[in-house]
């Protein structure tokens, strides 16, 4: 379903339901041989949303080897490129939760379950933000599954479209006050003016001594744009196959935009750079070919702190 401006969805629909994708490959990078992340509520998340195709993969019926080939986003690619940005966001919370930061805020937050798997110092406040019927859902899949949380959560349902800045400050939040923020599989949703002013907003919300992590994707040229998308077309056909109907070149914006870590930058901010086959081969999984290269090669995981 094409995005429009005001569009809706639960996690088992157009945007929400790549938020069940990504659970699921957590699920799997969890349950590798050696695993870099253990999300232990992953897989019963995925299996709570009930979309039979992300219940199959992370049951064992429906394999990685089904729908990888040579020619589609391969799955298990997207499974080690999980597992290494999963590990990227939760090290960077915990390194600025110890260094005194907090307040953490997840935007766009999804199935992620930080709250509740990390070991949060005392005193830190978790927001998570997302859509009302997307925090509702999680909530209760968790409470159901007993989960506490290892800090104090608080759940802010509101659409980034909207006013959240005012709903997160209703719920607690202290923007005078140090604050970690992280936009995690996020930028490539929103159309560019809105990307820009997402980050605009963080970056007023931002006491110096802030912290940041966001993917950041480089600008790429329209013949490769069209490239990627035709790639992502493959894929979404060769899932089609297996009963999931989702178009992934509906869901994001493509077209020229500013690269996240620069505009940052320009705003005060003071960054490191890691490109994901950097993480990739830092974390001993199997280096990029070409054609991996392609999909993710110039994904960039960016953190750093506000200048005072």
């Amino acid at each position: 379903m094409t995005r429009t401006d005001n569009d809706t969805w639960d996690l088992a629909s157009s945007v929400g339901a790549t938020a069940t994708m990504v659970a699921a490959a957590r699920a799997l990078a969890s349950n590798a041989e050696q695993p870099l992340i253990d999300d232990p509520y992953a897989d019963p998340l995925v299996r709570a949303v009930g979309v039979d195709f992300f219940t199959r993969l992370v049951t064992g019926e429906l394999g990685l080897e089904d729908l990888d080939d040579d020619d589609t986003v391969g799955m298990q690619r997207m499974t080690d490129n999980m597992a290494v940005r999963t590990k990227f966001f939760d090290e960077f919370f915990s390194d600025a939760t110890r260094a005194g930061v907090q307040q953490a805020v997840i935007l766009a937050s999804g199935l992620d379950s930080r709250a509740y798997r990390l070991a949060w110092p005392t005193g830190v406040v978790v927001y998570e933000i997302d859509q009302p019927d997307v925090i509702a859902f999680k909530s209760a899949a968790l409470a159901e599954l007993g989960a506490e949380p290892t800090a104090e959560r608080r759940a802010v349902a509101v659409d980034l479209r909207f006013d959240w800045p005012a709903a997160l400050i209703d719920a607690g939040f202290d923007p005078s006050r140090p604050s970690a923020w992280s936009a995690e599989g996020l930028l490539g949703y929103l159309p560019p003016d809105a990307q820009d002013r997402l980050l605009d907003t963080i970056t007023e919300l931002s006491a110096p001594g802030s912290w940041i992590a966001v993917e950041s994707v480089p600008h790429i040229d329209p013949e490769r744009q069209e490239q990627a998308a035709e790639r992502m077309r493959e894929a979404s056909q060769r899932w089609r196959e297996h009963g999931f109907d989702l178009d992934f070149t509906e869901l994001i914006y493509l077209g020229d935009r500013n690269e996240a870590a620069a505009y940052l930058e320009e705003r005060g901010w003071r960054l490191t750079r890691r490109s994901v086959r950097d993480l990739l081969v830092a974390n001993g999984l199997p280096p990029m070919d070409d054609e991996d290269a392609a999909d993710f090669g110039e994904l960039q995981y960016v953190s750093g702190t506000l200048s005072a």
